[in-house]
């Protein structure tokens, strides 16, 4: 299964933002990565830098590579509504990322092991595959034989977020993806618009 598996800090610093959730490391060297990283007169990025910037972001964030996030713009494109809204939607409505939401992992990479590693269940069945597309109903829980795993209850403790589009109970160990979030809900700090412009040239 591809994904990316390299350093996250050196990601994070690249985009200037911890992406990928707390880190420690980052806070320490808020800078970009690489000789010239801290030197503060840097060149102004072109249009086409920028545009591609956003588009690297959004495929770290969400850990989806270029040709499964070419098939989403592509998906969001034939949809009715805003391209880049659809298109974080479509993000947003993965699997991976509601186990993420929901708490049970406190980041994507993990989210996206428990669900490959079996521990996920989708209306009663499990469900391996992190790039499942979610719809509005669908109940999602943790296996029963998986309930007592301590990584998952440790990230169920230190969870504080909410979202208005999903549902959790800790006692029963399981949740509802109510609704599309609206992009409004979509706390990622994203300009989806330059995504829209860089595929369409």
């Amino acid at each position: 299964m591809a994904r990316y598996t390299g350093p996250k800090t050196k990601i994070a610093r690249k985009f200037g933002e911890p992406i990928f959730g707390d880190d420690k490391s980052f806070e320490k060297r808020n800078y970009p990565p690489g000789q010239h990283g801290n030197n503060k007169r840097r060149s102004k990025k072109s249009e086409y830098a920028v545009q591609l910037m956003e588009k690297q972001k959004a495929k770290y964030t969400y850990g989806i590579l270029e040709r499964q996030f070419r098939n989403l713009f592509k998906k969001a494109t034939a949809s009715k509504g805003i391209t880049g809204e659809v298109l974080l939607q479509l993000c947003e409505s993965r699997l991976d990322n509601v186990v993420f939401r929901m708490g049970l992992s406190n980041s994507r990479r993990g989210a996206r092991q428990l669900v490959s590693h079996r521990h996920i269940t989708v209306n009663g069945e499990i469900v391996n595959i992190p790039s499942y597309s979610l719809k509005a109903g669908d109940v999602i829980a943790v296996r029963e034989k998986s309930k007592s795993i301590e990584s998952i209850e440790n990230c169920l403790k230190n969870s504080s977020s909410v979202y208005e589009w999903i549902t959790w109970n800790d006692e029963t160990m399981q949740g509802t993806y109510v609704s599309v979030p609206e992009r409004i809900q979509i706390p990622e700090n994203i300009n989806e618009q330059y995504i829209v412009e860089l595929y369409s040239k």
